[in-house]
This record gives structure tokens, sequence and C-alpha cells, in this order.
């Protein structure tokens, strides 16, 4: 009951944002625009879907970030400088990715370590990680890896920079991915004996496992599951920018962490909604996009 309350009073925030935006500027209310906001803030709406569920076990994931910058740079460094295929790169760096969760999530699971202390060295470790990765490039790492394979010959986008500037019955290809992964994450959470175990784990750890419930396997994957769409974000974002850097997404740990507490999901874990989540992270690209546009307020931090 609480939740369908707390959900309805995202709404009416949501809505309030496009109120008060709208009267300030009407240049906030053009739909390409707006549309195109979300795309700048894309990477945070899709990593809190995943973020989601390692809280509602009880853990937290504040690496991923560091993850879409390693991404972002193994796809260019493996494609520019070693040659491989851009889709070679991609799985590359996604498989990458998934190590360090599962990583992260072992020592979690398996050692008992607290999730803070895990992610937050994770994220020096991974952030670490790419910047070493980043010098095995021939081009300086501040400026960037760009060229990525992308038009046809009618001005096109098409190959990997169709995932990041193509579009889909005129809806951008980074929002039509994030939609389906919303229907994909309220199916896991709320439609599969997966989703059930998380909230049992959540609940209490102990009475799962009585259960029969492997439950380190589960939280494991939880952080695994961040890690990947980490990797997704941070390959949708080399694609949108057509540019492959190190540091990108490392600003983005405080919003992804907003956007799943203020979405309704406790951080002591049991209980949380992809619905708010979502919700949530609209907000905050909202407030985002429309503070510098509407009041010249900076949002870089």
């Amino acid at each position: 009951g609480a939740f369908k309350n707390w959900n309805t009073f995202l709404v009416v925030l949501l809505v309030l944002e496009f109120v008060v935006f709208g009267l300030a500027n009407e240049k906030f209310l053009r739909i390409p625009l707006l549309l195109n906001s979300i795309n700048d803030f894309i990477a945070i709406c899709l990593i809190s879907l995943f973020v989601t569920f390692v809280m509602i076990t009880g853990g937290i994931d504040i690496q991923a970030g560091s993850i879409v910058g390693l991404t972002s740079i193994v796809i260019g460094v493996f494609w520019q400088d070693f040659g491989l295929n851009i889709w070679g790169a991609v799985l590359l760096a996604v498989a990458i990715a998934a190590v360090c969760g599962a990583l992260s999530g072992f020592f979690v699971a398996y050692c008992g370590v607290q999730a803070m202390v895990v992610t937050l060295g994770g994220q020096f470790l991974y952030a670490g990680l790419a910047l070493l990765v980043s010098t095995l490039s021939s081009t300086e790492s501040y400026q960037g890896i760009s060229g990525f394979p992308s038009k046809a010959e009618d001005g096109a986008f098409v190959d990997y920079r169709f995932l990041g500037k193509g579009e889909l019955l005129g809806v951008p290809m980074p929002i039509v991915i994030y939609l389906a992964l919303i229907v994909l994450c309220i199916w896991l959470l709320h439609r599969t004996k997966y989703g059930e175990r998380l909230y049992l784990i959540g609940v209490n750890q102990q009475a799962a496992e009585y259960s029969g419930i492997n439950t380190r396997l589960v939280i494991l994957s939880t952080y695994v599951l961040s890690a990947v769409s980490a990797a997704l974000a941070g390959t949708i974002l080399t694609s949108n920018v057509n540019s492959a850097k190190y540091n990108v997404g490392s600003g983005y740990t405080l919003a992804i962490i907003t956007a799943v507490v203020l979405g309704g999901t406790l951080n002591t874990g049991g209980k949380g909604s992809i619905l708010g989540t979502v919700l949530a992270s609209l907000i905050i690209c909202i407030l985002r996009y429309g503070l510098p546009l509407c009041f010249d307020v900076s949002t870089q931090n």
C-alpha cells in the first residue's frame, strides 16, 4: 500500500517538474529536446534498474560508474589499437565487466565483506584499470578514441553508431533499449522465482538459506547484472558521443544510488520496485536537464 502511495507521489513530482520548467522556459517542453536529454542521462536510468536488484538483497553498488569508463576504453582500445571487430570489442568489454561484477559479488556474497567497502574498492580498482587500458592506446588518454564505424552513404547511422544515434520509429535507440530493459526487469523482479528470492534474501538471508535457496549465488548474480548493465550503458554512451574515454561515467555514482533510494528501495533490503526506480531516475534526469536550461543552474556534480 505504502508503495503505491510513494509511486503516486513520484508521479506528482514528475508532473510538477514539467509544469515548473515548462512555465520557466517553453523550450523545455519540445519533445525532441526532451528525448535527447533523457538520451544524455540514459546511463543513469539503465544502471539504476539493476542496482535496484543489488539493493533489494541488502547490498549496494557504487562501482558501476567506473565500469562504464572501463567498458568505453576497452571498446576503443581493442577496436582501434588491437584491430578487433567493433562487436568483438563490445563483447569483450561486456565480458570484462561481468568478471569485475563477479569479483566484487564474490567478496560480498562468499567472504561476507561489507558491500559498501567492496564496491568502493571496486570503484577505484576498475577506474585504475580503465586508466591502465588507456595507456595501451596510441591516442592520448585525455583526447578519447573516436571515428567509430558509423554512417552509411545516405547519412544514416548504421552498425555500432546505430546503438547510440539511431532511431526506431522516431524514438532514439538508447530509449528503445531502456524501455525493453524496464520490461525485462519488471518481469524478472515481479514475475519470476529469481525476483522472489531477491526479496526473501533482503528480508532475511538466513531464512532464505534455510528454505533451500543458494543465497550467495543469487547475491553474486546481482552484482554481475549490475556490472553488465554498466557495460551496456558504456557501450551506448561511447556509440552516442563517438568517443571512448576511460573516465566517462565517473560522475554517475551518486545519481544512480539516489535514483534507486528515491524510488523507494530500502537500503537495508527486502523492499523496492522497478517502477519506483524508473520514476525516480526520470525525476533526476529531468532535473539535470531542466535546471541549466530554465534557471542557469550548473549540474556538473
